[in-house]
């Protein structure tokens, strides 16, 4: 099958797609899925050039395409392990189930299904511990892949393959920080707001009542408030200044760098703040007089309870949330495809699609 291997952490070098890979064979509860449209997300990147290890402290976009010369190999991984290399990545999957490993009904053959990208499978469903599809096994960016069979969900959705590949990574992150927060109809400032999660962060957010701002660049504030912003401010405004001290319930953060201690000031007494990323630099200072005169609450979100990913597909089986995809590539061009994505100009989602298999496996 052709698929892209990472052959170790670095630029976009490593990056080699190959046409004879062999097609992975379901284990005993796993399903092989035919894949239609594969997402790109920053962990993909991240974990890419190592940005997770602890001898990186600079902005994801810093080393994007050419990597980090300081990375301790030892824990480059999200999860804070060595990865295995080569390495399918891919978090996120929209595809066809074309083969069942036993223990599988051999009905389920033929569903359209999105992988629950936080695996709990693999480490027996123990609590705050996961794996990431395509980060400890392989994942999307490939013809053909293997998945849990339990946490491989059937869709009946009239979206696309492309909207519906948009959804697992960035849809699931930014639903759990909204679960970990217990966000309901209060004021929610959001973040990075015209990426990915972002953007999916102000549908979620709005789809539960909330009074939703939104921090982005000027050129997608028009683009961001259609997608249901209440307010937007530019990233390099003065929040404190625009919205004033205390008027904000709950922060929604992805960017995290030099701009986070404001993002403290503008909560209000007993507020909330969430992150599930730092794009913008993973090393902030942190006044701990605000934190605690102010009585907030930090979380931390990269576990998801298993309700998260449940009521994520029910959301997209009502209709009630729709990714924005603003463009798809052939799976061969990944690396152009991230250049673009790290150039931060789209809205929303970039999405992969593989070269059309025929004939398809059968069970």
């Amino acid at each position: 099958m052709s698929a892209v291997l990472l052959t170790g952490h670095g630029g976009l070098e490593k990056l080699d797609y190959r046409t004879d890979v062999a097609v992975p064979e379901p284990a005993k509860g796993e399903v092989l899925i035919q894949v239609a449209a594969a997402g790109i997300n920053n962990t993909d990147v991240n974990t890419r050039i190592g940005w997770y290890s602890k001898a990186v402290d600079s902005a994801t976009n810093e080393g994007g395409a050419t990597g980090f010369d300081t990375v301790d190999d030892v824990d480059a991984g999200w999860s804070g392990t060595a990865l295995a290399f080569p390495r399918i990545q891919g978090a996120d999957v929209c595809g066809h189930i074309v083969a069942v490993g036993e223990g599988v009904d051999a009905g389920r053959v033929g569903e359209r299904v999105l992988v629950r990208n936080m695996l709990r499978t693999p480490v027996d469903y123990r609590p705050y511990e996961c794996w990431t599809f395509g980060s400890e096994c392989d994942g999307g960016f490939a013809q053909f892949a293997v998945a849990p069979a339990r946490e491989t969900h059937a869709v009946r959705s009239e979206l696309s393959d492309a909207e519906l590949a948009a959804i697992p990574c960035a849809y699931s992150t930014a639903e759990n920080m909204l679960h970990r927060a217990s966000v309901g109809a209060e004021r929610v400032l959001i973040t990075g707001a015209s990426g990915g999660v972002g953007l999916a962060a102000v549908q979620l957010a709005k789809r539960r009542g909330a009074s939703v701002v939104a921090v982005c660049s000027a050129a997608k504030a028009e683009d961001v408030a259609a997608q249901g912003a209440d307010r937007t401010v530019d990233r390099n405004a003065d929040l404190v200044a625009e919205l004033g001290a205390g008027s904000v319930d709950v922060v929604l953060d992805l960017v995290g760098g030099p701009a986070f201690p404001s993002l403290l000031d503008v909560l209000r007494q007993g507020g909330r703040y969430a992150n599930a990323g730092a794009i913008g630099g993973p090393i902030s200072e942190i006044d701990l007089r605000t934190v605690y005169l102010k009585d907030l609450s930090l979380f931390g979100c990269t576990f998801q309870e298993d309700e998260v990913f449940d009521n994520l597909v029910g959301y997209v089986e009502r209709g009630e949330v729709r990714p924005v995809v603003s463009g798809t590539y052939p799976l061969q061009d990944i690396a152009h495809a991230q250049k673009e994505f790290l150039t931060k100009k789209h809205l929303g989602k970039l999405v992969l699609t593989p070269p059309p298999v025929s004939p398809a496996p059968t069970a």
